[in-house]
């Protein structure tokens, strides 16, 4: 390991301070908050930077709210923040779980759902199952703020669409609805998962029909990907869904870009789809 090269930390006061900032060092700077992932890979000599802007100064950046049907989670909120949060866990206790099992406790403890999201890391688990709650993104730069989905935040690996001075200040969740049945599951060897499978369901009839479906696979493939073929396959009656278990799996995993990397072939990855899909319907319906 190299050692770490001389930078400077600036921190601003506020939102438009920081895009200044940003605009103003250009590819000679970037935005810090955690840092987890930014810093080991500059240790590493990855990426440099002479300037990082912490916006961990900027007041209102860390806030968890419920409000008008959305869960609000700041922008320099940590994983472990929103793992205690008393609003996550009575609100949308799937997403608090989740974040339970975020990589470490060091990184829970320093680490923001926001630069998680824009490291756009391909084996990470909070964009999978955002995509699958149809989660929002908003984001201010100089041009001013705009909202983006989670698909359109994320285009590719290590990929973001904001533009230079723009910074993530909230992810916005919409809050569960009677008869919603979700789940997230994750299979994991080694450091980083090696899958992560999202499933959504809006239910009627006391759960024994399912309404609509939102499914999402991630870390198998350079981004996390939804298929609406497969979630078609995923809507009808609960007996008949179950049948199709197998034929959205194969779907899901055609439309997902598979990769071959250090966690595993395609294959391999094709596989666990199908097990996990069918494990999260089940822990979506415990006990059927």
């Amino acid at each position: 390991m190299m050692p770490l090269r001389r930078f400077r930390i600036h921190q601003p006061g506020t939102i438009a301070e920081a895009a200044e900032m940003l605009a103003h060092f250009g590819e000679s700077g970037r935005l810090y908050a955690g840092g987890t992932e930014l810093l080991l890979a500059m240790k590493h000599d990855v990426l440099r930077f002479e300037h990082l802007v912490d916006v961990k100064t900027v007041p209102g950046l860390a806030g968890i709210e419920a409000n008008g049907g959305w869960l609000r989670i700041g922008g320099v909120a940590t994983h472990r923040s929103i793992e205690i949060s008393p609003v996550v866990r009575q609100r949308l206790p799937l997403f608090a779980e989740m974040e339970a099992k975020v990589a470490n406790g060091r990184v829970r403890a320093t680490g923001t759902l926001a630069g998680n999201l824009c490291f756009a890391e391909p084996h990470s688990d909070p964009a999978t199952l955002l995509l699958a709650l149809e989660a929002r993104v908003r984001v201010e730069g100089r041009s001013g703020p705009r909202t983006l989905t989670i698909q359109e935040l994320i285009p590719g690996a290590y990929q973001t669409s904001l533009a230079s001075d723009e910074i993530l200040t909230a992810v916005e969740i919409p809050l569960p609805k009677n008869g919603q049945r979700a789940s997230y599951l994750k299979f994991q060897v080694h450091e980083r998962p090696t899958l992560g499978l999202a499933l959504v369901m809006e239910t009627q009839d006391r759960g024994q029909a399912i309404a609509t479906a939102r499914v999402a696979v991630g870390c198998v493939c350079p981004f996390p990907r939804r298929s609406r073929q497969a979630e078609s396959l995923l809507v009808g009656d609960r007996p008949q869904v179950e049948r199709n278990l197998s034929q959205a799996a194969e779907v899901l995993a055609d439309e997902a870009d598979l990769i071959d990397d250090l966690e595993g072939g395609a294959d391999y990855k094709r596989h666990l789809i199908s097990v996990f899909l069918k494990r999260a319907f089940a822990c979506a319906f415990p006990g059927r």
